[in-house]
C-alpha cells in the first residue's frame, strides 16, 4: 500500500499504556534459613513473548514474560524464582500486513524492555539479593528461534469424518 507520492507510508508506533500483568517472587534462601552469603548463584533467563490484537483499530496487546531462576551452584537448589508477566498496549500505523507480526514480537517487547529490566532488579533487591540486571534481550534471535520451533513442531493432521 503506498500513498500518493509513491513512498512507503510512514511507520508510527505508540505506547498507549503499560502495566504488570502478573508477578511473582519466591526466596527458597529465606524459607530454609539458609544465609545468602553461603550460595554461590547461576542465574538462568526465559523470554517468551505473545501479542494479540485488541477491538480497537490498530491497537495490539504485547506481553513479555520473565522467568529468572537463581540455583546455587554448590549443591543445585533453587535460591529464588522470579517471574514478570510485563505487558503494553500499542497503536501500531503503517505497517505492512507480512511485516507485523515480527514487528510486533521485535520492536514492541524492545520499547517494554527497559521497564521490566527495572521490575527484575527492584525485585530481586527487595527479595534480599543484589540487584539483578539481567543483560540486554536479543528479540530477533528470540523471534528467529520461535519461528525455527514452530516449523519443526509437528502439524496437526486432520481426522477422517
Amino acid at each position: 500500500m503506498a500513498e500518493e507520492n509513491g513512498a512507503a507510508p510512514q511507520v508510527r508506533m505508540s505506547v498507549l499504556a503499560q502495566f504488570v500483568r502478573d508477578l511473582s517472587f519466591e526466596n527458597m534462601v529465606a524459607q530454609k534459613g539458609v544465609s545468602a552469603s553461603e550460595v554461590k548463584p547461576d542465574i538462568q533467563v526465559a523470554v517468551s513473548l505473545d501479542a494479540r490484537k485488541r477491538a480497537a483499530p490498530n491497537q495490539f496487546d504485547v506481553i513479555s514474560k520473565y522467568r529468572v531462576t537463581s540455583v546455587n551452584k554448590a549443591n543445585g537448589e533453587t535460591l529464588f524464582l522470579c517471574e514478570v508477566d510485563y505487558g503494553g498496549i500499542f497503536q501500531v500505523e503503517g505497517v505492512p500486513e507480512d511485516q507485523l507480526h515480527p514487528f510486533l514480537l521485535i520492536e514492541c517487547p524492545r520499547m517494554l524492555f527497559p521497564f521490566a529490566r527495572r521490575i527484575i532488579s527492584d525485585l530481586t533487591r527487595d527479595g534480599g539479593f543484589p540487584a539483578l540486571n539481567i543483560d540486554n534481550v536479543d528479540f530477533v534471535a528470540l523471534y528467529r528461534q520461535e519461528i525455527a520451533r514452530r516449523a519443526q513442531a509437528p502439524q496437526p493432521t486432520a481426522q477422517p469424518n
